[in-house]
C-alpha cells in the first residue's frame, strides 16, 4: 500500500473508534433519561 492509503486507513480507523470510545464515555457521565409519560 501507499503512504497516503495507510494514511487516510488510520485516520479513519482513528476516527471511527475514538467516536465510539467518547460516545461510551459520553453516556457513562450522563446516561440518557427516559420519561415515560
Amino acid at each position: 500500500m501507499e503512504t497516503g492509503s495507510i494514511i487516510m486507513m488510520l485516520v479513519s480507523v482513528t476516527a471511527l473508534w475514538g467516536g465510539l470510545a467518547w460516545a461510551i464515555l459520553r453516556l457513562r457521565r450522563h446516561p440518557e433519561r427516559h420519561d415515560d409519560e
